[in-house]
This record gives structure tokens, sequence and C-alpha cells, in this order.
């Protein structure tokens, strides 16, 4: 680990987990499970603190539903002990993608590079 990075980790937390937030859970956490994007989750001895080291940015909807339960004692027990029963339906788990280019654009939009569609049941409105 290079010296920059090192000061960065000291003093930012988007990039990864701050130094602080390392020691700290070297020093009292128990790891829990890792979920299927590498985020590895942790608590305390007494379980009065959950808490997720993410793999890569810091992003609150990385986390899948499963274990979003867990970390806000929705569920006592980690989905690695008991799993949620999930529909054949359900879509996999994907992170916010809002701001992103893999955002949704319908079409007409500014950004989806398609011109809308032909609307005739629409007139504008212009004030007389």
């Amino acid at each position: 680990m290079s010296i920059l990075s090192s000061l960065l980790r000291a003093v930012t937390w988007w990039n990864g987990s701050t130094l602080n937030t390392a020691i700290y859970t070297k020093r009292k956490g128990t790891k829990v499970g890792e979920d299927a994007q590498g985020n590895v989750f942790y608590r305390n001895a007494d379980d009065s603190r959950r808490w997720v080291m993410f793999n890569g940015e810091a992003e609150a909807s990385r986390v899948d539903p499963d274990w979003h339960g867990w970390l806000h004692r929705t569920f006592d027990e980690p989905p690695t002990k008991r799993p949620l029963k999930h529909k054949d339906w359900e879509k996999p788990h994907q992170e916010n993608l809002t701001g992103t280019m893999l955002a949704y654009a319908p079409s007409g939009s500014i950004r989806s590079g398609k011109e809308p569609a032909d609307r005739n049941d629409y007139e504008a409105w212009s004030p007389e």
C-alpha cells in the first residue's frame, strides 16, 4: 500500500473503510458472512453493533435485501444461517443506478437517443 493510499484511507470513507474502522473491525468485529459482491458483514461480541465493510465503493444500495434486513435487525439470524426464501419470479438484487450511464432512460428522454413517439393524444398548452 502506497503512502498516498494510506493517507487517503485515513481520512476518506468513500474509497473503502477508514483506518479507524479497519482497526475497530480487526479488534472487536466477528465476521458473520459475505454477500455475492464481496461485501463482508460483522458484528461485535454482544451483537449491539452490526456493520458492513464494502468491497469497493461504499454505496448503501449495494447491500442486498437479505443482508439489509439483518443489518437493520429485521432478522435476528444472518442469511448465512437462515437464508430467506425467494420466489422464482423475483429478480436478483441490483444497486441503484440513478446518475449512472446504466440508469433507465425511456424512449423520448434526452439520454435515450431516440425520438419521442408520435403523440396524437397530446396537445401542448399555450397561454392566451
